[in-house]
């Protein structure tokens, strides 16, 4: 492996290497992680907005996983999510190409980048040491995707030679919430190297930087031969390095007390900024945005004549240059308004001047101390298996609507606490109940009280949809012992004793 001190082993042949060489050895890894509720009512902790489809109709990670797609086979594809997120990031990438579903790994732990990275990268090196890996993001817009595609082989023909090599946008105001890349001398054609990283500057220094010039955004794209990166963390993260290594060519999963334990740092200060001599940049201007918040995916979307975002079911009258967002049908009508974001979902309504949007973290701390519910899932909620929708629910009662997708079942299962009543709305349902085994047809019902086994199962061709009521005196979704699930969420086993 090449030698981790020293500057980077870049040669004047690097720029020689052709991109149809470096195929065979392109590997991509996607971060999905992350839960920020900056775009609430929106995004909630179970459907962050990597997950939403907000610039077009596919969601931010279908997005990220098409852009890649046409340079990278699905199978060198490996995406990296919380455990949380795990069916819904399989799902999405399923319906691009039932392949990348496959290359899912799942953190029991939410961790900062540079674990998830460190894993997938050791994944990778096991069958291809000298892989050339890009990591890219899930959760940003990249609207120039030839330049993209460019910027990315001239990232791994610097790669390829040595370097740790990121992507760096031209800064279009000054930003405080990127980290900065001051740029060097060239290095490459369209590379540069690296002068200093400075981690989100005040106001001030950062309009300093763009008066200055030479300065660039980091947009958390990097791009290194596998061997080269895990040489450099076994320098500077040992223990980490030992962790992933050992997982990797065990062909394990993490248990989530060592996960937990691993360092909670990003790339950047894991491993760039100590090597901050071997990294390089490659500046490009891609039509990128983070989409960090409301005001950020209103300068994206387009504008009708008088300056208005405008989505779902809604109707401006006399109102400019606002943002008006609804996402369940429901119409949200503005009038005699300026510079509004009105942003409303079944269970939540957002109401903020646009040039207050940045603060929203303070409004949704409140939300979370008084209806914690609301930054964390909406009322529907997608599960391996379909969905539940949370139609009402009161004192000691809760009604859903539960879609079951054709061929699949939930797990095997009781509640101490709950009795449930099932109605049959749509499609067949096969259900275990205690020792029974039934068919039952639309306008056909049966009752679970608690304590009981029970499973429910579409062997149909249709999705198959139910009316679910629950009583008793504690109907919250931990309420539940698996005893067989098709999934892999059975709790695990108790150490043997003795």
């Amino acid at each position: 492996m090449p030698k981790t001190t020293g500057d980077t082993a870049m040669s004047a042949s690097a720029g020689s290497i052709s991109a149809s060489t470096i195929f065979d050895r392109r590997r991509a890894v996607i971060l999905a992680g992350g839960s920020g509720t900056r775009l609430w009512p929106l995004s909630r902790s179970t459907m962050p907005k990597q997950l939403l489809a907000l610039t077009s109709e596919r969601t931010l990670l279908q997005e990220t996983a098409a852009r890649l797609l046409p340079a990278v086979l699905a199978r060198h594809i490996t995406t990296v999510t919380h455990m949380d997120h795990r069916f819904e990031v399989m799902g999405q990438l399923h319906e691009l190409d039932p392949v990348l579903a496959d290359g899912v790994l799942t953190e029991p732990v939410a961790r900062n980048t540079l674990p998830a990275v460190a894993w997938a990268v050791a994944r990778i090196a096991v069958d291809e040491p000298d892989a050339v890996v890009g990591v890219f993001p899930s959760d940003h817009r990249i609207a120039d995707l030839e330049a993209f595609r460019h910027a990315w082989s001239a990232a791994e023909q610097a790669a390829d030679a040595g370097g740790l090599t990121l992507l760096g946008v031209t800064p279009t105001g000054p930003a405080t919430g990127f980290g900065y890349i001051q740029t060097g001398a060239p290095v490459l054609p369209g590379v540069r190297a690296v002068a200093r990283f400075v981690e989100k500057p005040d106001a001030e220094t950062a309009a300093g930087f763009l008066q200055e010039g030479g300065y660039l955004w980091n947009v958390g794209v990097f791009v290194f031969r596998a061997d080269r990166f895990l040489d450099l963390l076994a320098v500077y993260q040992p223990e980490l390095t030992a962790a992933v290594l050992d997982w990797a060519q065990r062909g394990a999963a993490p248990e989530p007390r060592c996960y937990a334990a691993l360092p909670d740092l990003s790339v950047d200060c894991g491993v760039l900024e100590p090597a901050a001599g071997t990294a390089l940049v490659v500046p490009v201007d891609l039509g990128w945005s983070d989409l960090g918040s409301w005001e950020a995916l209103y300068q994206e979307r387009p504008k009708d004549e008088a300056g208005n975002v405008a989505h779902g079911a809604v109707l401006p009258v006399e109102t400019r240059d606002s943002l008006l967002w609804s996402n369940d049908g429901t119409l949200v009508a503005s009038y005699g308004v300026t510079g509004l974001a009105v942003v409303q979902t079944r269970d939540a309504t957002l109401v903020c001047p646009r040039q207050r949007l940045s603060e929203l973290k303070a409004l949704v701390g409140r939300v979370r101390e008084t209806r914690r519910e609301l930054t964390e899932a909406h009322v529907t909620v997608a599960r391996p298996w379909g969905s539940y929708t949370t139609l009402e629910s009161g004192h000691r009662y809760k009604l859903k609507r539960i879609v079951v997708n054709p061929g699949c079942k939930l797990s095997l299962q009781m509640h101490h606490h709950r009795s449930e009543h099932w109605v049959v709305i749509a499609g067949t349902a096969r259900v275990i109940n205690g020792d029974e085994e039934m068919f039952l047809e639309e306008n056909q019902s049966t009752y679970v009280p608690a304590t009981r086994i029970h499973r429910l199962e579409n062997p149909g061709r249709i999705p198959l949809q139910i009316i679910e009521i629950q009583t008793g005196p504690y109907l919250e979704e931990d309420d539940i012992l698996r005893f067989e699930d098709i999934y892999g969420r059975l709790p695990p086993l108790p150490a043997a004793a003795g």
